[in-house]
């Protein structure tokens, strides 16, 4: 790196972590901020401006509090309190908004479940939410009613717009004050409490319900404020699910905390993404990885460029497609971030150096609590000294990446998860660089070069990532193995193409008799869409360890290549809707791109 670039790096990296710093100063200075106080500021001192923009409809800031209001008193009349939990299920939409953050006014957990689950991963999520009311949107009704005599408790459910099955939440929350609840009871509510519950896969097993603070959600919405310097004036689009971190809350913070405009679209569409940051007037919006693809990938449109967007935001853009997508969009600064839901590393990439994730400079290094350490891939476990302790990577080494927790700093803290401590105590790593120091595993392997930036390189173990989704091969297998005829199932990612993280792909013990269309009718039922395994391998034996953990490293190499092994191969096709059998001529269509996967 030439002198003059790494000033403008540190310069552009300082600018962005001052003002970052200084957005998180009030939950440093205030241990009584409440995300119900915080957003009451902004209502206070903006009423009049838009807060949410959704398929034409505006909604003020006074209104938006209103309707958060009206939810909070609907939760008091059922006699919910301070630390109980609600579900929702919700697809995107502005209540989905207003019902989280009106519940966290008066100190009520919300769970914010992944409206693509279905079957046994529903039933699991919603088991440990412990919620006794599920909100959801009649869309969702179905999947909801197909679980709920499986679940541990019988949770009312409250449908927005009225569905049988479900009592008519519209015409409950008709019924409620618009007016701030209680004083009392919102002041009781600080940034230690709890505030929702985000689930992910982590690194192995079924979802976990990653325990969210007050202070970790305002930490992450004013962080990103701060470093993409937002503002009243933006206009932030986000087309992500909200029941996820990037788009729900780094996306709806961005927004909403800085007293500007959220603009919602109920889902993703390539073909009306620009048309409709054009339209709207956006100037702010956020991404994941995946989303760029589908757009580098669409037909040139007048609107590629006939925006007001001056900062894209997300995380999982790869290098080429990062030199694609930015200058045929014209988007002047893209800002590349790592964190997960509930671990305490974050990075952003404030110069736009395309590919990389971060940096941290050696003058920084000591403020941050990011290591990347030595690391066993056979073991899956950071490589330690005689002293047994671990072992600093070198530049340009992959390693796995590591965070310090340090209690008396809320941005490095880890809260761990909800329900068995052990989920919790699996993503703590011990006397790592001296006795006693405790540090979150992050699973993932990174590594840094010479010039200090950072770069995501993949997931660790059992977990990876399809469709901008965590997904658990333990969870994915046993959802296979309760069917009728399959005896075991192993299932990893393989590479497809030039395409985004690893589909997967499971290798099946079957008995002779099995339905492969019954297979895919239940796959389709159990599973979300980004968990289902694209391809099939039949095997006479599922080959294991001696410890008898499934053999995976030779069928991730060989991948779904039938030249490979006499094993059948089955591919999940798009256009069939059924499994059909992979010939080498398939195989090259695949791979040729040939098929929307």
């Amino acid at each position: 790196m030439r002198f003059l670039e790494r000033l403008y790096s540190d310069i552009s990296l300082l600018v962005a972590l001052r003002r970052a710093l200084k957005s998180y100063d009030p939950i440093e200075n205030d241990p009584a901020l409440s995300i119900g106080k915080d957003i009451e500021r902004v209502v206070d001192l903006y009423p009049d401006n838009i807060a949410i923009r959704f398929e034409g409809a505006d909604t003020t800031y006074r209104a938006f509090d209103a309707r958060a209001n009206a939810y909070a008193h609907w939760a008091l009349s059922q006699g919910l309190k301070k630390g109980d939990a609600v579900a929702l299920f919700m697809s995107n939409q502005p209540d989905f908004v207003c019902c989280w953050m009106g519940l966290a006014k008066i100190g009520v957990v919300v769970g914010l479940i992944n409206t693509n689950l279905a079957g046994a991963p529903l039933a699991h999520t919603l088991n440990i939410s412990e919620a006794a009311h599920v909100i959801l949107s009649a869309d969702l009704m179905g999947p909801f009613a197909a679980v709920a005599g499986n679940l541990k408790l019988t949770p009312r459910a409250w449908a927005l717009e009225g569905a049988p099955g479900a009592e008519d939440l519209g015409a409950a929350l008709a019924t409620m004050s618009e007016e701030r609840p209680d004083k009392a009871l919102r002041e009781a509510v600080t940034q230690d409490d709890l505030a929702l519950y985000v689930y992910t896969s982590g690194t192995t097993g079924a979802p976990k319900a990653a325990k969210m603070l007050h202070r970790r959600v305002l930490g992450m919405m004013r962080a990103f404020i701060g470093a993409g310097d937002g503002g009243p004036t933006d206009r932030v689009y986000v087309t992500l699910p909200l029941y996820h971190g990037t788009g729900g809350l780094c996306g709806v913070g961005f927004a909403l905390i800085a007293g500007g405009t959220l603009i919602i679209r109920r889902r993703f569409s390539a073909s009306h993404f620009w048309k409709d940051i054009s339209e709207e007037g956006a100037t702010v919006f956020f991404y994941i990885g995946e989303l760029c693809r589908y757009l580098v990938n669409t037909p040139p449109s007048p609107f590629d460029t006939a925006h007001k967007v001056r900062l894209g935001v997300g995380n999982g853009l790869r290098q080429e497609v990062w030199e694609k997508f930015q200058p045929r969009f014209a988007i002047p600064q893209i800002m590349e971030f790592y964190g997960s839901t509930e671990g305490n590393v974050s990075l952003f990439n404030t110069d736009g150096k395309m590919g990389a994730i971060g940096r941290i400079p050696m003058w920084l290094a000591p403020r941050l609590n990011v290591r990347i350490v030595k690391f066993d891939v056979e073991t899956e476990q950071p490589v330690r000294n005689a002293k047994g302790l671990c072992i600093a990577a070198a530049s340009e080494e992959v390693g796995e990446a590591l965070g310090q927790i340090k209690s008396e700093e809320a941005r490095f803290r880890f809260e761990g998860y909800s329900g068995d401590p052990k989920q919790t105590e699996k993503k703590i790593l011990r006397d790592v660089f001296k006795k006693g120091d405790a540090w979150f595993r992050t699973g993932d392997l990174m590594k840094r070069d010479k010039n200090a930036y950072f770069y995501f390189v993949d997931r660790i173990g059992d977990t990876f990532r399809w469709k901008a989704e965590n997904v658990s091969t333990n969870e994915v297998g046993d959802v296979l193995a309760q069917f009728p005829g399959v005896k075991e199932a192993n299932v990893y990612g393989v590479k497809v193409a030039d395409l985004d993280g690893r589909a997967g792909m499971a290798a099946l013990k079957l008995e002779p008799s099995i339905d492969l269309k019954a297979l895919h009718a239940y796959a389709t039922a159990q599973l979300p869409a980004y968990a289902r395994p694209l391809f099939l391998r039949i095997q006479p034996e599922i080959e294991t360890t001696g410890t008898f953990k499934y053999r995976k490293v030779d069928l991730v190499t060989e991948g779904f290549d039938p030249t490979k092994t006499p094993d059948p191969i089955w591919f999940d096709h798009p256009n069939e809707r059924a499994y059909v059998r992979v010939t080498p001529e398939l195989h090259a269509d695949i791979q040729a791109g040939k098929f929307r996967l």
